[in-house]
């Protein structure tokens, strides 16, 4: 069986045979050997076609479609015209050694060519990579490696440019920083304790939280200048006037030691600093929110912001996430615990990041698996919605997030939930209806747009009126016309009915409408013969 190797460089399409392959007897350390001599290789290995790319972004299309696996149109029709053709209903004599197995499938299944990849078809194709430029005369020297750096930077420039469009690449950096930012502010809220205590050693145990500490501590400075005048400000920082009453008298009786007013100095600039810290913590969360919101609103509403953020930046995108099935997701942060009990033969893991969400906390000992299990199925469903649906909307979150909490019930009191299907109706139904009074809104938005264009037209032409008043007199005469033609006609109607009663006769009445002259002239002349007969019968 001959052997056909398709190679794709930067500057164009190369379709080469590999000829005397008996000889080497298939064998890649024979090919290995001799891929470094050129008269060798060149034996072995000849070209048949080369097809350059047009432009850059020629190259660049190329490129991209064959690393997802695909063939384009110009590579089809280059394969077609070079390779020989294959009867139909027969076997093709030769086959097609391709580099990438995704592309050699796609090529074969649409044009039933048979394509190979392996260690012999690569080693040959790695050969044709060193020996390229000496294979085809036209390129000078420094063309090839022109061509292969504008193409790396092209493609890369691409790649890059998808990656900064990605929104969700904005919410991994944010949830990175904010539990750094949780690490330290913990860290540096301790040593603020630490340090203060030294000077005021009572107040650690009156002001537990870390942020309000820092705000007390820039607020007395010296403990020995409290006075009853401070309990209006403390009180406003705390929110509980007992509290600083405490704070107050304890400030009285303190058993810490005096700092010097450097020393105090340096305490406060650091209590400021981690109060700065925890505002602009404040504010990274709701910035997380808002982007969460915007980027996975249904996995924001099932599970929370920050829970979602996580399970997004250790998955790597919301793609890749939405690409997991609902076991993996499940244990999903839990790697280690997973592959220590697979090691040791023991428990695996029931839950991972999803631990952190308030459903499987509220659920009992004995529920805990049975409910990571389905908030991950629901959870993997809200992310593929969100990854895949062109408008984001919170319907299917809440829904999901409905029945997340109908499903503690059962566990709980054995309350029925309801079914999937119907769950999903009603979310689509609402989208729906959503969609339609977006619609009917838009409409609505537009009328007094063309009613303003209506008037601009209409003060713009007002020589066009007046034409128009003309053409209205000649329509309302025609008009008056017609009427008194009708009139006409139901009179002379009106005269023969009653000559046909005198006479006796019965004639069928006659509607008011305008009927054509052929058809009075043969009802007058039906009329006339009446007449002549009945004076005969009277005789």
């Amino acid at each position: 069986m001959v052997l056909y190797l398709l190679y794709e460089s930067s500057s164009g399409y190369a379709l080469f045979q590999a000829q005397g392959l008996d000889e080497i007897g298939q064998d890649t350390d024979a090919v290995r050997n001799s891929v470094a001599d050129l008269n060798r290789f060149g034996k072995v290995v000849q070209l048949t076609a080369f097809r350059p790319f047009e432009s850059a972004l020629d190259g660049l299309k190329q490129c991209n479609s064959v690393s997802e696996g695909l063939m384009t149109d110009e590579l089809r029709s280059f394969l077609e015209l070079n390779l020989p053709k294959v009867k139909e209903g027969k076997k093709s004599k030769f086959s097609l050694g391709v580099a990438e197995p995704k592309l050699g499938s796609h090529i074969s299944e649409t044009t039933k060519i048979t394509c190979q990849s392996g260690e012999f078809v690569l080693e040959l194709l790695r050969g044709v990579r060193l020996h390229f430029d000496k294979f085809i005369k036209d390129l000078k020297p420094g063309d090839l490696e022109k061509a292969q750096l504008g193409l790396a930077h092209s493609y890369s420039r691409a790649k890059v440019k998808f990656n900064v469009n990605r929104v969700d690449n904005m919410v991994i950096q944010a949830i990175f920083l904010l539990d750094t930012l949780d690490k330290d502010i913990n860290s540096f809220s301790m040593r603020v304790r630490e340090w203060y205590s030294w000077h005021f050693p009572e107040l650690v145990k009156i002001v537990n939280d870390n942020y309000l500490y820092a705000r007390v501590a820039k607020l007395i400075e010296d403990k020995s200048k409290l006075s009853e005048e401070h309990i209006a400000a403390l009180t406003e920082i705390l929110g509980d006037e007992d509290k600083a009453k405490e704070i107050v008298e304890a400030g009285k009786a303190s058993m810490g030691q005096d700092l010097t007013p450097v020393d105090l100095i340096n305490v406060q600039l650091f209590a400021q600093r981690v109060m700065d810290l925890a505002e602009y913590r404040k504010n990274l969360y709701d910035y997380l929110v808002t982007k969460m919101n915007d980027i996975a609103p249904n996995l924001a509403s099932l599970i929370g912001e920050v829970v979602g953020a996580r399970l997004i930046s250790h998955a790597g995108s919301l793609t890749n996430l939405a690409k997991c099935p609902s076991s993996t997701l499940q244990i999903l942060g839990a790697e280690k615990a997973l592959f220590r009990a697979l090691k040791t033969k023991g428990n695996t893991p029931k839950y991972g990041l999803i631990f952190h969400s308030s459903f499987i906390g509220r659920a009992s000992a004995k529920n805990k698996g049975r409910m990571a299990r389905y908030l991950a199925n629901k959870c993997s469903i809200a992310s593929r919605i969100d990854c895949f649906a062109e408008r984001g909307t919170t319907v299917f979150g809440e829904k999901l997030r409905e029945q997340v909490e109908e499903r503690l019930e059962f566990y709980d009191k054995g309350v029925a939930p309801r079914k999937n299907i119907d769950v999903m109706k009603s979310a689509i139904e609402s989208t729906q209806s959503k969609d339609v009074e977006m619609e009917e809104a838009q409409p609505a938005e537009a009328t007094p747009k063309k009613s303003k264009k209506k008037k601009s037209k209409s003060e713009e032409t007002p020589a066009a009126a007046t034409n128009g008043d003309a053409t209205e007199d000649t329509k309302s005469e025609k008009k008056k016309k017609k009427k008194e033609k009708r009139k006409m006609e139901q009179e002379l109607g009106q005269e023969e009915e009653k000559t046909n009663g005198a006479n006796g006769d019965v004639v069928a009445e006659q509607d008011g409408t305008p009927k054509k002259k052929k058809k009075k002239s043969k009802d007058e002349a039906a009329t006339t013969e009446t007449k002549k007969k009945k004076k005969k019968s009277q005789e």
